[in-house]
C-alpha cells in the first residue's frame, strides 16, 4: 500500500518487548519506557514522552502516598475506577472536576503539576479492577508550582473523531501566576500541560479510518518540524483490536503494540485505520 507520509519513519514497540512487573497481585504494570526497575538504553523517552505505563490495579488495592516532582503526569482510565488523593488535598473533601480531586471512571483524565514537589496517592477504592493509562512528560521548566486538573472526555465524541485531549498552556513557559492559575489551554475544552505536547484519543470502528494532524493545527504547538508522536493501542478488546498507520502493513499494531512515529512536521496527516474485528480505542501522543 502507498505511503501518505514518505518521509515519516515509523518503528513498532511490540507488547511483548514492553517491560512488565507484577507487585504482589495487586498491581501488573507494562512499561514501554524505562521505569523504576525496568530499564533500556534505547527507551528512555521520546521527545517531551517520559513514561507510558499500562496498569491493572486489583480491588481494594493501589499506590500508597509517594513524592512527585518536575513531571507532568495524567492518568487514562480505560476501565474501573481510580481515586488520586495528594498532599494539597485532605480525605474527604474532594470535588467535582476542575481542580479538585474527584474518583475517576472511564473517559476521565487526570493531570498534575508535579513542580515543586507534591505527594499523592491512586488508589482503586472499588470491588472491581482498574485499568488505565499512566503518562509522563517532560516539563518545558523546573519548579513550577502543583496543581492539578481532572476532566471527563466523550466516548461518542471520540467514536467521531481524535479528541483532543492535552494541549500546551496557552501563555507558554513564561506565564505570569496569574497565567497559571488561570489554566487556559491553546486547545479550547483541554487539559493544560507544561510542554510542546499534545494528546489526543480515539474508538475507531473496525473498517474506519481517523486521521491525526500532527501538532493539532496552526499556533498549537512550538517545534513544527522534526515532532515525535507516539502511537498506542491499549489491550482492551482481549485481542480482537488493530490497527495500521499511514497505510503500510510493516506498522499494523496489535494490542499493546505501541509505535515511534519520528520525522513529521506539523500539519501532517497520519492515518490510523482499523483492521480487527472491534472496535479500536487509540491513543496519541504528540510532541516536540
Amino acid at each position: 500500500m502507498s505511503r501518505k507520509l514518505p518521509h515519516a519513519k515509523i518503528l513498532a514497540r511490540r507488547s511483548s518487548e514492553r517491560g512488565y512487573a507484577e507487585h504482589d497481585g495487586w498491581l501488573k504494570s507494562f512499561h514501554t519506557f524505562s521505569f523504576a526497575s525496568y530499564w533500556d538504553h534505547r527507551f528512555m523517552n521520546f521527545g517531551s514522552l517520559r513514561v507510558l505505563n499500562e496498569d491493572r490495579v486489583s480491588a481494594r488495592n493501589g499506590f500508597p502516598t509517594h513524592p512527585h516532582r518536575d513531571a507532568e503526569i495524567f492518568s487514562y482510565i480505560l476501565s474501573g475506577e481510580l481515586t488520586h488523593r495528594d498532599s494539597m488535598v485532605k480525605k474527604g473533601a474532594e470535588g467535582t472536576q476542575g481542580k479538585d480531586f474527584y474518583r475517576m471512571k472511564r473517559g476521565d483524565v487526570q493531570f498534575t503539576t508535579g513542580g515543586t514537589g507534591i505527594a499523592h496517592s491512586e488508589q482503586n477504592e472499588s470491588n472491581k479492577p482498574v485499568h488505565f493509562l499512566q503518562i509522563w512528560a517532560l516539563p518545558w521548566k523546573n519548579g513550577l508550582k502543583p496543581q492539578y486538573h481532572t476532566r471527563t472526555f466523550s466516548e461518542e465524541a471520540k467514536r467521531q473523531r481524535f479528541v483532543p485531549i492535552l494541549s500546551p498552556l496557552k501563555a507558554g513557559p513564561e506565564a505570569t501566576p496569574a497565567e497559571e492559575q488561570a489554566a487556559a489551554p491553546v486547545i479550547p475544552e483541554t487539559i493544560p500541560i507544561h510542554a510542546d505536547f499534545v494528546m489526543g484519543a480515539g474508538i475507531i470502528a473496525p473498517g474506519s479510518t481517523f486521521s491525526w494532524t500532527v501538532g493539532q493545527g496552526e499556533g498549537v504547538v512550538s517545534s513544527r518540524k522534526k515532532r515525535n508522536v507516539y502511537v498506542h493501542l491499549p489491550m482492551t478488546k482481549n485481542g480482537k483490536a488493530k490497527i495500521r498507520l499511514d497505510g503500510r502493513e510493516d506498522a499494523e499494531l496489535e494490542e499493546g503494540d505501541g509505535a515511534f512515529v519520528s520525522g513529521v512536521n506539523a500539519g501532517d496527516v497520519l492515518t490510523v485505520e482499523s483492521l480487527g474485528e472491534a472496535e479500536a480505542e487509540v491513543i496519541m501522543l504528540d510532541s516536540n
